[in-house]
């Protein structure tokens, strides 16, 4: 399928997030995961670690990016790459929503504190 339509709304929400699937295993692409994830303004980030690396970019608002420890924001049109096994947290810097597209390898998994692997169901 070459031409996978866009929900009409977001898919699945957590917090103060929600996230929309765009490419994903259950919507038809094989090797990567693709998704929006709008984040509501005055929410800390939950921090978390990937299995694989993941990519985001900044579409609309600022985030406020932790990985490793230190805190840094990236813009519109800036690109967030959150390589694995490394704590990583991600939220809306200032009053304003952010939005980001991500990718993520089909398979990659999160992994809260010390808890067991698995895979974000927008992801799926």
């Amino acid at each position: 399928m070459a031409v996978i339509p866009a929900p009409l709304a977001p898919t699945h929400e957590l917090g103060a997030a929600r996230f929309t699937s765009l490419a994903t295993p259950t919507r038809g692409s094989t090797d990567t995961s693709v998704w929006l994830v709008d984040i509501a303004p005055g929410h800390p980030g939950q921090p978390h670690r990937l299995t694989r690396e993941e990519v985001f970019v900044v579409l609309a608002g600022r985030a406020e990016v932790s990985l490793d420890g230190e805190v840094s924001q990236a813009g519109v049109g800036d690109a967030i790459v959150v390589p694995p096994d490394v704590p990583f947290a991600l939220a809306a810097a200032g009053s304003e929503p952010m939005r980001a597209l991500c990718c993520l390898p089909v398979g990659g998994q999160g992994r809260l504190g010390d808890g067991e692997p698995f895979i974000p169901p927008w992801a799926q």
